[in-house]
């Protein structure tokens, strides 16, 4: 696949701000800059999400990569693994989310998160009052509302990728452990 809307050139203190954080310069951003006023409030709303912390930094992590892996946009899931090193998360779980069903390193808990996040990508929605018993169970209510919001952000960034053609730019190249391809699936495969 291909990008199928022209990379867009920034302004060179946002493109300086974005080498400086990751090495390099998002496809995303600069693919959405053709309109900058949604890629301010793309932006925006990005920072937003991740100063939220009433949920577990490492379930919210889960639920991104589990809602990329089902899309199919491995640019998410390689930018949500490199971010996950640097954050300080287990490696070894979240290497495993692309098959997180066949791999026996997820608590109850983490899987029902990852459920969860599927369920809620799913058109229609799947999620069921058992699921999200258990969790608000787990979780309480503050945590559940935002791990929700979080997974509705995932969709909204992972769906507009996909449809603009944009793929993995390696960042996920520099942890140390690899991340795991999709079982049995045509979902996001990284480079």
């Amino acid at each position: 696949m291909t990008l199928r809307i022209s990379k867009a050139e920034l302004p060179v203190e946002l493109r300086e701000n974005m080498i400086r954080q990751l090495g390099a310069v998002p496809e995303p951003v600069e693919v959405i800059w053709h309109n900058p006023k949604v890629a301010e409030a793309n932006l925006e709303f990005g920072r937003k999400v991740s100063e939220w912390d009433v949920c577990d930094k490492h379930l919210k992590s889960l639920a991104h990569m589990a809602v990329a892996a089902l899309v199919g946009c491995s640019w998410c899931l390689d930018i949500g693994y490199f971010q996950a090193e640097n954050q300080g998360l287990d490696l070894a779980k979240a290497s495993q989310v692309p098959r997180w069903r066949e791999s026996n390193v997820f608590t109850t808990m983490e899987r029902d998160v990852m459920e969860y996040a599927e369920a809620m990508s799913n058109t229609p929605t799947t999620v069921t009052d058992e699921l999200s018993a258990r969790l608000l169970q787990q979780l309480g209510p503050a945590a559940l509302v935002e791990l929700t919001a979080l997974i509705g952000f995932a969709n909204l960034s992972t769906r507009a990728n996909t449809a603009h053609g944009i793929k993995s730019q390696g960042y996920s190249d520099a942890c140390e452990i690899p991340l795991t391809k999709p079982a049995g699936k045509s979902g996001a495969v990284l480079k």
